[in-house]
């Protein structure tokens, strides 16, 4: 067999993986944008297609608005706090101290954990009166009325530090990662020409982080945008909808209120946000991984 026809035969390895992509990724995306413009309603098989109507509907109605608005707010405050931590953490592991890979593995087993089990556990440490915070308060002599998922005001916060929580101990491995392809070279260059701790992070660390920055980035956006799992388990989008995230509700549209054509196009446009979101901050995190 010749090498031509050797190539030729091994692109068919590659047809099942590209079947199970067309019929779980492509397909159902398809789909989607069908559905979007009809009343279906996830059940029956006969729809109608109503063109835009359920895109009209979303704009004008409330849900579009409050699902966005949280949902930035949960990103843009996973992002920047989480990773801030992540870094601090990052920087205080990487030193020369005792007991350094405990500390580490401590930091990064809340990762390990599903999102079933931590949201569970917190809403147990939130709970008022015999939750784990309320509990400790009265032990302290503190009289304690705090409702950190019961509180419109309280319950998205409460949630997005979980959210740090549970992804803050890989923030800090892919920045601890980072940090230890720094040379100790240039490290001793710029202290021998005075820099302090707080210049050699500025203008030597960061720079050269900037590719575990893009990554983190990247990563807690993502995991922001199409936050689910916590609102979910823990608040179930309440109280009201303080905790409604643009992936919420959609399942709470599709699943509860029997919208699924509605529900479609709610995905299309949470579709439309995550993808554009996501490409700008790309692109601007690879210009600046570039220059530095």
């Amino acid at each position: 067999m010749n090498s031509t026809v050797m190539k030729k035969s091994m692109y068919w390895f590659a047809v099942p993986a590209l079947l199970f992509y067309l019929t779980f990724w492509i397909f159902p995306i398809l789909r989607l944008f069908q559905y979007s413009i009809t009343d279906y309603n996830g059940y029956a098989q006969a729809f109608s297609y109503i063109g835009l109507d359920n895109y009209k509907d979303l704009f004008r109605g409330d849900v579009l608005g409050v699902s966005l608005k949280n949902t930035l707010i949960y990103t843009f405050v996973t992002v920047v706090v989480g990773n801030l931590i992540g870094l601090g953490m990052a920087l205080l592991l990487n030193m020369k101290i005792r007991g350094t890979g405990i500390y580490r593995s401590l930091a990064y087993i809340p990762t390990l954990f599903s999102a079933i089990v931590v949201g569970f556990l917190w809403s147990y440490v939130y709970m008022p009166d015999y939750g784990l915070i309320s509990s400790f308060l009265n032990k302290l002599g503190i009289a304690s009325e705090l409702n950190f998922l019961g509180d419109y005001s309280t319950a998205l916060y409460s949630i997005i530090f979980v959210e740090i929580w549970k992804t803050i101990g890989t923030t800090m491995i892919i920045f601890l990662a980072g940090l230890q392809t720094v040379p100790n070279d240039l490290l001793e260059a710029g202290r021998i020409d005075g820099c302090g701790p707080w210049r050699l992070l500025r203008h030597v660390k960061i720079p050269l982080l900037a590719t575990a920055i893009t990554i983190n980035v990247t990563l807690s956006l993502i995991n922001g945008l199409k936050a689910f799992d916590f609102p979910f388990i823990m608040t179930n989008g309440g109280p009201g909808t303080a905790t409604n995230t643009l992936i919420f509700s959609i399942y709470k549209m599709a699943f509860t209120e029997q919208l699924f054509g509605k529900a479609s196009a709610l995905g299309v446009i949470s579709f439309a946000v995550i993808i554009v979101i996501t490409a700008v901050f790309v692109l601007k995190m690879n210009k600046r991984e570039v220059s530095a």
